[in-house]
C-alpha cells in the first residue's frame, strides 16, 4: 500500500489529485471543530453525560469524527446521506419507477442520486430538529442564553432554533457538495473518505485512552496490550475477508458473428465472500441502538426495579451476552436481505443463456438459477459469518472486561469502524493502481 502511495505520487497529475483530495479532508476536519451559533458544548460533550454505551448518539460520535459530541457545523456529518443512500437502494425493489431508473444508464443515475441528495437534505433537516430539541431539553446548558441572560423566549427563541437547525442542515449538504469535488477531481470516493477521515481522527483520543488506563495498573497491563492486538488481527483479518472471493466456472461456446469467431472460451464470475459489505453491521447496530436510545430520554422516570430497565439492560453492549446473541442474528439477516435485493439470480441466468454460455455441468434457465441461488445462500452466509466475527469480537472483549470491573478506554473503536477503514483504504489504493494502469498504457500507445 505505502509503496503504491509513493509511486503515484511521483505522477504529476495524480498528485495534484492526491493534494485536491486531502485539501477536502482538511476542510472537513475544520467544519467538524467549528462551533454552531447559540451552542455551548464543553468538557466531554454530550455523549459523555450519557450512560448507555450503544445508544443512538453513540454511534452518530463514532460515524461524525466526534463532530456530534460537540454540536459543531459538520454534527450530522454524512450519515443522512448514507441513510438516504440506504433508503433509496432499498425503494429500488418496491417502486417501479426508481427500478426503470436505475436500468436506465447514467441519465437514470443521475436522476436517482438527485433524489438521494434531496432526501439526505431532508433527513438532515429532521435529524437535526431533533438534535436541537435535545439540546433545548437537557439541563446542562448546552444552548446559550439571549443576550439579557434570560432563557430565548418568542422571537428569540425562534431564531435561535432557526439558526441552528440551518446551520445543522446547510453542514450536511457542504459535506455532500465536498464529497462530490473529490468524486470529480480526486482520488477514492468523496464519501466514504470523510467517513474515513472521521473515524480516523479519533484514533489518537482512543491511544489517549490507552495510556490513561495503563496508568490505572493491575489487569490493564495485560487487557490493554491485549485490546491492541486484538485491532491488529482484526485488520488483518478484514483484508484477507475484503479479497477472498468464490470464482464461478462459466463456459462459452463458439458463434460466428460476420466472419470473425467469438466465444468457445472458458472464464468465471467472481462473487466476493462478503458480497454486502459493512452494511449488514450497520443496519444491525443502528436498530439495537434505538432500545437504549429511548431509555436515554426515559431513565430519570425508571426504577431500577422497573420490567422496562430490565429490558433495556439488555441493550447494553457493555454487559448483556444477550445483546452479542441478537447482533449476531440481525448481521445474519441483514446480510441475506441485501444480497437478495442486490443480485437477481435469474437475471444472472439469463445473460450467461443470452451470452451462450452455461455452467459446467449445469443446464441452462431454471437449474442454472437455482444452482446461482444455491451458491449465493452458501456463500453468504460464509460473508455474514466472517463479519460476525469482526463485528463481535469488541463487544464480546467489552463484556469480559466489564465483568472484571476494567473497562477499557479503546474498545469505543469497535468492529464497524475498522471494517469502514480497512476497506476505504483498500478500495482507495485499487483506485490509485488503475490511475496508474490507465497513464501505462495510454503512454505505451502514444
Amino acid at each position: 500500500m505505502l509503496q503504491t502511495i509513493i509511486n503515484a505520487w511521483k505522477v504529476a497529475d495524480i498528485r495534484k489529485k492526491l493534494l485536491y483530495t486531502a485539501l477536502i479532508l482538511f476542510l472537513f476536519r475544520i467544519g467538524a471543530a467549528l462551533p454552531v451559533p447559540f451552542v455551548n458544548i464543553t468538557g466531554s460533550g454530550i455523549v459523555g453525560d450519557v450512560t448507555g454505551a450503544a445508544t443512538f448518539m453513540n454511534y452518530l460520535v463514532m460515524m461524525t469524527g466526534d463532530a456530534f459530541n460537540y454540536g459543531t457545523v459538520f454534527a450530522m456529518s454524512i450519515t443522512p446521506y448514507i441513510n438516504a443512500s440506504i433508503i433509496i437502494q432499498l425503494l429500488t425493489v418496491a417502486i417501479p419507477y426508481l427500478e426503470k431508473l436505475q436500468k436506465e444508464g447514467e441519465e437514470g443515475r443521475k436522476k436517482i442520486s438527485a433524489i438521494t441528495r434531496y432526501m439526505a437534505v431532508s433527513l438532515g433537516l429532521l435529524q437535526s430538529t431533533a438534535y436541537y430539541v435535545y439540546l433545548r431539553q437537557s439541563p446542562n446548558g448546552y444552548l446559550a442564553p439571549a443576550p439579557d441572560g434570560n432563557p430565548y423566549t418568542g422571537f428569540w427563541a425562534f431564531f435561535q432554533a432557526a439558526a441552528i437547525v440551518l446551520t445543522f442542515t446547510a453542514g450536511t449538504a457542504l459535506i455532500m457538495w465536498l464529497g462530490e469535488q473529490v468524486n470529480e477531481k480526486g482520488i477514492g470516493n468523496g464519501i466514504s473518505l470523510i467517513l474515513f477521515a472521521g473515524i480516523i481522527s479519533r484514533i489518537p483520543t482512543m491511544f489517549i485512552g490507552f495510556y490513561r488506563d495503563i496508568d490505572k495498573g493491575g489487569l490493564y497491563f495485560l487487557f490493554v496490550p491485549l485490546t491492541v492486538i486484538m485491532f491488529f488481527i482484526m485488520i488483518i483479518f478484514i483484508i484477507w475477508m475484503d479479497s477472498a472471493q468464490l470464482r464461478l466456472p462459466v463456459q462459452y461456446a463458439k458463434r460466428v458473428v460476420g466472419r470473425k469467431m467469438y466465444g468457445g472460451q472458458s472464464t468465471h464470475i467472481p462473487m466476493k465472500v462478503n458480497m454486502s459489505g459493512v452494511l449488514p453491521v450497520i443496519f444491525a447496530g443502528s436498530i439495537l441502538s434505538l432500545p437504549p436510545t429511548i431509555e436515554m430520554f426515559l431513565q430519570n422516570r425508571l426504577t431500577d426495579e422497573s420490567w422496562w430497565h430490565k429490558f433495556f439492560n439488555i441493550f447494553n453492549q457493555e454487559k448483556s451476552v444477550a445483546y452479542a446473541a441478537i447482533y449476531f442474528i440481525f448481521i445474519i439477516f441483514f446480510a441475506y436481505f441485501y444480497s437478495a435485493i442486490q443480485y437477481n439470480p435469474v437475471e444472472m441466468a439469463n445473460n450467461i443463456r443470452k451470452n451462450s454460455g452455461a455452467i459446467p455441468g449445469i443446464r441452462p434457465g431454471k437449474p442454472t438459477s437455482d444452482y446461482i441461488t444455491k451458491v449465493m445462500s452458501k456463500i453468504t452466509l460464509l460473508g455474514a459469518l466472517l463479519l460476525s466475527v469482526v463485528a463481535l469480537q469488541p463487544v464480546l472483549f467489552s463484556i469480559i472486561f466489564h465483568a472484571f470491573g476494567k473497562p477499557v478506554s479503546g474498545m469505543s473503536l469497535g468492529g464497524t469502524s475498522i471494517i469502514i477503514m480497512v476497506g476505504v483504504a483498500l478500495e482507495t489504493v485499487r483506485q490509485l493502481e488503475s490511475q496508474m494502469m490507465m497513464r501505462h498504457y495510454k503512454g505505451f500507445l502514444d
